[in-house]
C-alpha cells in the first residue's frame, strides 16, 4: 500500500534516476509544464503529477518502472491522452510514464498481414501505412486521428466498424510488456491462435493495472472489393432502432451502423457543414455495407426496404470514395461538435441489447426531462454501444455532481436491461464504482487476484476500474480542490 509517509518524499534523487535514463529532456518537472498532463479526455478531473517522463524504448519503460518499484512510486502509462473514463488521470505524488514518443512502425509483414508498432503509433497511421497494398487496420475509434495504440490496447478501444470485425482484442496477435517489477515479458505471438493461457486477452483492456505493452503486433485486414455507405432519415427514433434490429434479423451484418438524434445532426452540420444530414430528422442511421461486389449490391437493396418498410423518409447511398467519407464525416466528428452546444458535456459509454434500443432510449429522454439536462445520442446502434452526451456548465455549483447522477443512471438502466457499463472507453477512475451493479463481490475479487499476480505491490495505475468505499462524487468533489503538489526542489 502506499501511506502518507512515502508520498512525502525526496524527489531530488528520484529525478536525477530518471535523467541517467532518459536525459533531462526526457524528464518534465516544471509544475507549470505538468498542467499538461493532469486529466486525460475526462476533463472534469484533474490532479497533476509529481513527474512526467518520456520514454523512447521498452528497455527505457523497464528501467523507468524499476526505479519507481525500488522506491514504491505508483505510476501511471499515458499515451495520447484521449480516453474518456479517467483512465490515464494521474494520482498525487505519482510518476506518469508517457508512451507518445514511442511512435515507430517497426514492422510490416504484408504477406502475413500483421504489423508491430510501439504504443505511441496513432490509430490512423496504421491503415496509412498499408492502405497502399490494399490493406487497412480494422479498429476506428472516432478519434481514430489522434489517439494512440497503446491507449487502445489499454482501453481495449472499438469503434464504428467493430460490430462486423470487432475491437481491439479482435486485431492485436502478441505483446511486449514491461511488468510492474520492470520485468520485459512476451505474451501472445505473431498468429492468431497461441497454445496456454490467453494473457494476450488478459492484458488488452486492463487498462494499465497489469503492465505497459511496449511492442504490439497487429493484425491487418485486407480491404474489401466494394463499399457502399447507406443514410436514412427518420422522423422517430424508435423507427431507427426497429430498422437496427430488422438489419441485423435479416442476417446482414454491416461493416459499421451508427445511429445519431437530432441535436447530435445539428451540432454537427453547424461545425462541419456536411449538408448530408437532413436539419429536421429526429434520427439519422447510417449503415456501411462491404464484402463482394455482388453482396453489397444484394445487402443494399434489402437495407433500403427494411429502412422504408420502419419509416425513413429518405434513402442517401455512397459507393466511391469521396461521398463515402464526406457522409461519415458528421459522425466523426460528434464529439467535437457537442463542445459547441454547451461549455460542458459528460460522455458515458454503456452497452445493451439492440433489441432494448427504443426502450432505453425513451428512458434516456426521460432522464433528461427529469433532471433538467440535453442528452445527445450518438452510439454504434450495431452493438447497442450507447455513447449519450449529457450537456452542462461545470461553472455553475453542483452541475457535475447532478450530470454524474445521471450518468450512472443512465449505466443501471444498461445493467437492468442486460447490457455492460463499457463498451468501449473502460471503466478508469469514472465508473468503478458502478462495478458492483455488474458483478458480484467474488467477481470483483477474482479480478483482483489476476492484477496483484501482475502487480502485486498496488503501483501500476493505482485506483482505477475497482471500487473503493468511497462515493461516486468523490472524483467530482476532489476536481474542485486546489491543488497540493509536492515542491520538488
Amino acid at each position: 500500500m502506499i501511506t502518507q509517509e512515502k508520498q512525502q518524499r525526496n524527489w531530488k534523487p528520484i529525478i536525477k534516476e530518471f535523467e541517467a535514463v532518459l536525459g533531462k529532456n526526457g524528464v518534465v518537472q516544471r509544475r507549470e509544464e505538468l498542467i499538461t498532463y493532469e486529466c486525460d479526455g475526462l476533463t472534469s478531473y484533474r490532479q497533476r503529477p509529481a513527474v512526467v517522463v518520456l520514454p523512447r524504448t521498452t528497455e527505457q519503460v523497464a528501467q523507468l518502472v524499476k526505479i519507481c518499484d525500488r522506491y514504491s512510486i505508483p505510476f501511471i502509462a499515458r499515451g495520447s491522452g484521449t480516453g474518456l473514463s479517467g483512465g490515464a488521470l494521474p494520482i498525487e505524488n505519482c510518476v506518469l510514464i508517457v508512451t507518445s514518443l514511442m511512435r515507430q512502425i517497426l514492422s510490416v509483414d504484408l504477406e502475413n498481414q500483421r504489423v508491430v508498432v510501439q504504443p505511441g503509433v496513432i490509430n490512423n497511421w496504421v491503415t496509412q501505412t498499408v492502405s497502399g497494398a490494399g490493406f487497412y487496420y480494422a479498429p476506428d475509434p472516432s478519434s481514430q486521428i489522434i489517439c494512440s495504440i497503446g491507449g487502445n490496447v489499454a482501453e481495449n478501444s472499438g469503434g464504428v466498424h467493430c460490430l462486423k470485425y470487432g475491437v481491439t482484442t479482435n486485431h492485436v496477435l502478441g505483446l511486449k510488456i514491461v511488468t510492474p517489477d520492470g520485468s520485459i515479458v512476451d505474451i501472445g505471438g505473431q498468429i492468431p491462435e497461441m497454445p496456454g493461457y490467453d494473457l494476450t486477452g488478459i492484458f488488452v483492456g486492463s487498462e494499465g493495472t497489469l503492465g505497459i505493452a511496449t511492442e504490439i503486433t497487429l493484425r491487418i485486414l485486407k480491404s474489401a472489393e466494394s463499399i457502399c455507405v447507406l443514410l436514412a432519415d427518420f422522423t422517430t427514433v424508435e423507427a431507427a432502432a426497429e430498422s437496427v434490429s430488422d438489419i441485423i434479423s435479416a442476417g446482414i451484418i454491416p461493416g459499421g451502423m451508427e445511429m445519431m438524434d437530432n441535436i447530435s445532426i445539428n451540432a454537427v452540420e453547424d461545425v462541419v457543414a456536411t449538408n448530408c444530414y437532413p436539419r429536421d430528422a429526429t434520427a439519422i442511421l447510417l449503415v456501411e455495407i462491404d464484402g463482394l461486389e455482388v453482396e453489397v449490391a444484394a445487402n443494399k437493396q434489402r437495407v433500403a426496404e427494411i429502412c422504408l418498410k420502419n419509416g425513413a423518409r429518405n434513402i442517401t447511398s455512397a459507393s466511391d470514395l469521396e461521398t463515402r467519407l464526406k457522409l461519415w464525416k458528421g459522425r466523426k466528428a460528434a464529439f467535437a461538435a457537442a463542445g459547441h452546444l454547451s461549455p460542458d458535456y459528460y460522455v458515458q459509454d454503456g452497452v445493451i441489447p439492440r433489441t432494448q434500443l427504443p426502450y432505453v432510449l425513451q428512458e434516456i429522454e426521460a432522464l433528461s426531462q427529469k433532471f433538467g439536462y440535453k442528452i445527445a445520442n450518438v452510439f454504434h446502434a450495431g452493438d447497442g454501444n450507447l455513447h449519450p452526451l449529457i450537456l452542462f456548465d461545470n461553472s455553475v455549483e453542483g452541475a457535475l455532481e447532478k450530470v454524474e447522477e445521471v450518468g450512472g443512471e443512465i449505466l443501471k438502466l444498461c445493467v437492468k436491461v442486460g447490457g455492460s457499463i463499457s463498451g468501449e472507453h473502460g471503466i478508469g477512475a469514472d465508473k468503478k464504482c458502478y462495478m458492483p451493479d455488474m458483478f458480484s463481490e467474488i467477481d470483483l475479487e477474482t479480478m483482483q487476484w489476476v492484477r496483484q499476480v501482475f502487480n502485486p505491490q498496488g503501483l501500476a495505475n493505482p485506483g482505477k476500474i475497482f471500487p473503493t468505499p468511497r462515493t461516486c462524487g468523490e472524483a467530482a468533489s476532489a476536481s474542485k480542490q486546489q491543488f497540493e503538489g509536492v515542491e520538488l526542489f
